[in-house]
This record gives structure tokens, C-alpha cells and sequence, in this order.
């Protein structure tokens, strides 16, 4: 462990739903690391620490460019789980030169996080982690993506249980970013287009058969997926309703329908079909994504830490090792 990540990770709403697991999966991940719980109510934060082990808890002002936070006080790297709209807790990580993970911002509103990185861009690695759960459609994508020699289709859609969307902060989050801009953006034919109305609609054909309507949903999925793979056409729908799992009557599960359209490495065209099933929802999918991007980025696995830079989530963990801890985390993958 380098002298750097001696230092606690800051959790910013670490004692929320899904930042507590998070926190949870990132000690499970490496026993020893330091972590510090922070938040509004340093009681439910202490709580959480304590759940967690090795673990303290601080009071966050995301009001304040110190975030409350003394002098003496340092961090090896700053995570938030809600949206900051002030961007404090970026300025702060780039004012301490620590990597900076954000998950809670829409592709429509990137703007000002990415005029902050341009600004100073050797100051800090910022992730922007907004992809479907922290990576848990684009990684995957791009490992089953491997068997094509190149693709024209990638169609994407994820189910979230109405009673999974999480804590107040994802409730907000979701609200946000469903009613906030009145289109989706979708690339069509190697063209990107803001769609709305009917043409935002889409139906598709879920893990347990069920014929599921959905909607285009613009995640950060979208630019790395067209990035990495020069796909012609990419598309990213949400369903929020019942889930399988609870139409058997069983506790919600979070589940997504991974579909690509290519040309073969023996030059025919194929067409692949996956379904990825998480019977705990989507808090321990979005915890697990968060403590592999902190593990890479501080250069506790696959590679040094990371050198300040602009990153999206297919830029930094390996397919093929996300996919693995996905699977040993509970979720069932299956080639349909």
C-alpha cells in the first residue's frame, strides 16, 4: 500500500443505503484501508463506521470549499453518492490532488464537472462513474463484446424494482434525471439524436420472458459504449416497475438484457443475447462498481494509481476481472 492510501477514503454519504455498502464492499476488498464515513448527521455516520471497522466518521459541509474539514485533515481520494451541486467535494480532491469519483451526474448536465477538470487537469483523476450502476452494463458489454470483430447494434435495458430505487438521494437522483430533460440521447445509425415521445419508447423481452415497457434513459453508458466499441447505434432503456423476481412473489431483484449486433470474427454477422440478474438490487451492484474504481484508482489492483485525467468507468477496471467479482457479489449472467 503506497504512503498516499495510508490516508482514509472520504465516503460522501457514506451512511446512506448504497454508500454504506459501498463502504462495506470496499472493506471487504482490502481489510486494511482506511475509510472515513462522512455526512450530515456524524451519529448515523458513526454508526456506519462502526459496521464497517477501521473506519471513522466526519461531519461534510458541502456548503464550504473545505467541506468542514480541518487542516490537518487528509484523504487518499473523495467519493460522493449524491448530487453536489455546489461541486465543492470535486474542488476540494483537486485542491488535495486526489482521484474524485461522482455517480450521481446525468449525461445532460456534465457541463460543469468538465469545464472544473479542464480548468485544472493535471490537478487530480476525476471519474465520472454515471454509467448504468458503476459499470454493470458497460463492463460487461465490453467483455461479451470481445467475440465480435466489429459491431453495429448495442441494446441495452435494466429493470429497477419500484422498490429499489434506494434512499432519498437515489430517489432524488431519479427524479432528476427522468424530468429534468425532456429527451434521450441515443446514437442511430453512427448519428447522435435527442429522442423523446413514442420514440423514446421501447419494449423488450426481460429475463423471465415478460414483454416490459421501457424508455430511453441517457447514462454515461452511452459514451463510453460508442467510444470503446465504434458501435453504429446504441441505445440505453430503463423500465422502473416489478421486477421478476417479484412477480414470483420472491424479494426484488435489479436485472439488465445485454443485446450486440456485429460482424463475427469469421466474418458472419451474429447476434448475442445476455442477461445479468442481481437478487440483492441494485444497492450492492452500485457498491461494488464504486469499490472497484476506488481500488484501481488508488493502485491497490491492475496497475499504479492512476495519473491525474477526464475517466469513464471502461477506462480504468478490466471486463473480464469486474465481471468475475460481480459474479462471486451474487449476480447470475446468462448467455440466452
Amino acid at each position: 500500500m503506497s504512503a498516499n492510501t495510508q490516508k482514509p477514503v472520504l465516503i460522501i454519504g457514506g451512511s446512506g443505503l448504497v454508500g454504506s455498502q459501498a463502504a462495506k464492499a470496499l472493506r471487504r476488498l482490502h481489510p486494511t484501508l482506511p475509510i472515513t464515513i462522512g455526512g450530515r448527521d456524524v451519529g448515523k455516520a458513526g454508526a456506519v463506521a462502526k459496521e464497517v471497522g477501521g473506519a471513522d466518521a466526519v461531519r461534510v459541509d458541502l456548503e464550504r470549499a473545505d467541506l468542514g474539514q480541518p487542516d490537518a485533515r487528509a484523504y487518499s481520494a473523495v467519493v460522493t453518492f449524491l448530487k453536489d451541486d455546489t461541486l465543492n467535494s470535486m474542488k476540494y480532491a483537486q485542491a488535495k490532488g486526489v482521484p474524485y469519483v461522482s455517480i450521481s451526474t446525468g449525461l445532460f448536465e456534465i457541463g460543469p464537472e468538465v469545464g472544473r477538470y479542464v480548468h485544472s487537469p493535471a490537478s487530480a483523476p476525476i471519474l465520472m462513474a454515471s454509467s448504468w450502476l458503476v459499470g454493470a452494463t458497460t463492463l460487461p458489454t465490453l467483455l461479451f463484446a470481445r467475440e465480435f470483430e466489429s459491431l453495429e447494434t448495442l441494446q441495452l435495458a435494466a429493470v429497477l424494482d419500484e422498490q429499489d430505487i434506494g434512499g432519498p438521494a437515489a430517489y432524488a437522483d431519479l427524479e432528476r434525471l427522468t424530468k429534468a430533460a425532456p429527451n434521450n440521447l441515443v446514437l442511430v445509425d453512427g448519428r447522435w439524436r435527442w429522442i423523446g415521445g413514442e420514440e423514446a419508447k421501447r419494449t423488450f423481452t426481460n429475463v423471465d420472458g415478460a414483454q416490459v415497457a421501457a424508455q430511453a434513459y441517457s447514462m454515461h453508458d452511452l459514451m463510453s459504449l460508442s467510444a470503446a466499441t465504434d458501435a453504429r447505434s446504441i441505445r440505453f432503456d430503463l423500465a422502473v416497475g416489478e421486477s421478476s423476481a417479484r412477480r414470483r412473489g420472491e424479494p426484488f431483484s435489479t436485472e439488465m438484457v445485454i443485446e450486440l449486433t456485429g460482424r463475427k470474427k469469421d466474418g458472419t454477422t451474429g447476434h448475442t443475447r445476455h442477461e445479468i440478474v442481481h437478487p440483492g438490487g441494485q444497492a450492492p451492484v452500485t457498491a461494488l462498481g464504486v469499490a472497484l474504481h476506488v481500488e484501481r484508482l488508488l493502485g491497490l489492483a491492475g496497475g499504479p494509481p492512476v495519473a491525474p485525467g477526464l475517466y469513464l468507468t471502461h477506462m480504468l477496471v478490466d471486463p473480464a476481472y469486474y465481471v468475475r467479482k460481480l459474479e462471486e457479489s451474487g449476480a447470475r449472467i446468462r448467455r440466452a
